[in-house]
């Protein structure tokens, strides 16, 4: 559960990186060369299979830890006590939830586009891309799909606030030096990461 979580984690910052091309102001050109490169790659491609597999993994995992702590939250021998726990990881299974929902509609209006959909292609310099870009700008001009996307943010934020300090504990790298540290990084990643994503799509309601 933490190593998949870890790996996702890197994935939402080199993720984000290649997403806010759409914010450079040359009409989608940067953005779409950098979608051909991420789907036409062949290490890209056999990575982004570990990346669906890890996401399906950590989803399931997920899935049974609740039940198996909520099997023990029904023991009469077990006190139930919210003192020494936030509110992200009380909430952590259906913050999961409903990012696995999330997953599901993005990759819908967006990845399988990009695969099987027909999004009209653009030439740049000689080479024919997919205009994802225009998909994307399409998409984000729905007031609707902007604050689904942007609730949807903040729960990551959520999830990751419990999920990045708690991954590193769990695979027993505590020390008094450098948790601190790993809990700073850690609030930064949850709040700087889901905010990034989030701009996108308010930049494009407001301004494109």
């Amino acid at each position: 559960m933490s190593l998949s979580g870890l790996f996702l984690i890197s994935f939402l910052l080199v993720h984000l990186i290649g997403n806010l091309q759409l914010l450079i102001p040359d009409g989608g050109e940067a953005f779409n060369l950098y979608a051909k490169f991420m789907t036409s790659n062949p290490i890209i491609k056999t990575t982004s299979y570990l990346l669906y597999a890890s996401i399906l993994l950590h989803a399931i995992q997920g899935i049974l830890i609740w039940q198996k702590n909520k099997s023990a939250r029904g023991s009469r021998y077990v006190v139930k006590t919210k003192a020494n726990t936030s509110y992200a990881s009380r909430n952590m299974a259906w913050f999961g939830i409903i990012i696995f929902v999330f997953l599901l509609v993005h990759m819908y209006q967006f990845w399988l586009q990009m695969k099987m959909g027909n999004v009209a292609p653009v030439v740049y310099e000689g080479v024919k891309v997919k205009n994802l870009y225009a998909e994307v700008s399409y998409v984000f001009k729905n007031p609707g799909f902007v604050v689904f996307y942007v609730i949807s943010m903040i729960v990551v934020g959520f999830h990751l606030f419990h999920g990045f300090q708690s991954s590193f504990q769990t695979l027993g790298l505590n020390h008094k030096k450098y948790t601190p540290v790993i809990k700073m990084t850690g609030a930064a990643f949850s709040v700087l990461v889901p905010l990034g994503f989030a701009v996108i799509p308010v930049f494009f309601l407001l301004f494109r």
